[in-house]
């Protein structure tokens, strides 16, 4: 693999990592904003939360495979 690719993937990741950050934090504005509501549905109290988690995990795979792997 050649660095212009390598510089190119890196670019998309943390494209894809920005585009993840703002779905999360969407989420949890909309997590708060149900939980605020009397009436909130829990179903898609308990929906919502889950996709939050998700999206953490998938932002944590994509930051590990922007961070060099640095042998002390």
């Amino acid at each position: 693999m050649n660095i212009a690719s390598e510089m190119k993937s890196d670019e998309v990741l943390r494209v894809k990592l920005e585009v993840l950050r703002r779905e999360h934090r969407d989420l949890d504005d909309a997590i708060h904003a149900l939980q605020e509501k009397s009436t909130g549905d829990s179903f898609t109290l308990k929906r919502l939360k889950k996709q939050k988690l998700s999206l953490k995990d998938r932002i944590a795979q994509i930051e590990d495979q922007l961070t060099p792997d640095i042998i002390a």
